[in-house]
């Protein structure tokens, strides 16, 4: 199974870098197991650490109903961050220079750490005792998958189909307000596109890093001092496209704005 993680690594990352989604994975390989997922993410961020990139943070996808039931995945995904993918707020991005293939845009709130932590064990409390700040954020999905056929193997497998993010410039304690209840709202192109509250996550922003942690400690995957996590989106997703517009504020936490371009 070895090789075969491998070779499945390597499409992926070719993938990424032509612009060229690939077919399902589970559809050419159906005894692939989340586990086997998880290696080739693996071996793909092996391959990107190689290029050069260098991993800042971890995330948490498909945490809420409302993606869930859109891309037909029902439970969380997790992968990796590097800082090729992370863009300043108010960025306009370039969708062939960051090698994206079908971007969606979804409006989340990212933590950054004030100490390390690993699972198993951690809890939602422990989250918020180690974060330094939490702030609104962009995450843009992207799918290496064609179309988006994706079940929950293929999106682990593909770093939980994450493209870039971009963080917005206003940093805030969490222990300040009730994460659980701030309101998002998302404006496409100047208009309300989509709402959320921060429970739309596992209950609790917090309760998705923790799941998220003890997941990774199962591998022996710890979090780090200064790293960013993203929590998972508050909203469904939008496609985003050249030409396109996003902005978002989430009550309490202030603002954060992407625009793209081809």
């Amino acid at each position: 199974m070895s090789t075969l993680h491998n070779e499945l690594a390597q499409e992926l990352f070719d993938a990424q870098n032509k612009r060229l989604a690939v077919a399902p994975l589970i559809t050419r390989h159906p005894e692939l197991t989340i586990d086997d997922a998880y290696q080739i993410s693996l071996k793909t961020l092996a391959l990107r650490t190689q290029a050069g990139e260098k991993v800042i943070g971890k995330k948490i996808g498909v945490t809420s109903v409302a993606v869930q039931k859109m891309l037909n995945v029902h439970q969380p995904d997790f992968g990796f961050l590097t800082e090729t993918m992370h863009h300043p707020d108010g960025s306009k991005i370039s969708l062939k220079k960051s090698n994206l293939i079908q971007p969606r845009a979804e409006g989340e709130i990212a933590f950054c750490l004030k100490h390390d932590l690993q699972g198993p064990g951690v809890t939602a409390q422990q989250v918020l005792d180690a974060t330094d700040w939490v702030a609104p954020c962009f995450e843009i999905v992207d799918s290496r998958i064609s179309d988006w056929k994706i079940t929950i193997v293929d999106t682990v497998a593909d770093n939980a189909s994450c493209g870039v993010f971009v963080i917005g410039d206003k940093h805030t304690d969490p222990k300040t307000l009730d994460l659980a209840k701030v309101k998002m709202a998302v404006h496409h192109n100047g208009q309300l596109a989509g709402t959320g509250l921060g429970s739309a996550v596992q209950g609790h922003p917090a309760q998705a890093v923790a799941w998220l942690a003890n997941t990774l400690g199962e591998y022996g995957i710890e979090f780090k001092k200064g790293e960013i996590i993203l929590s998972g989106a508050l909203a469904p997703l939008i496609d985003a496209k050249a030409g396109d517009e996003f902005s978002m504020e989430i009550e309490g936490l202030g603002t954060c704005s992407v625009s793209f371009s081809d």
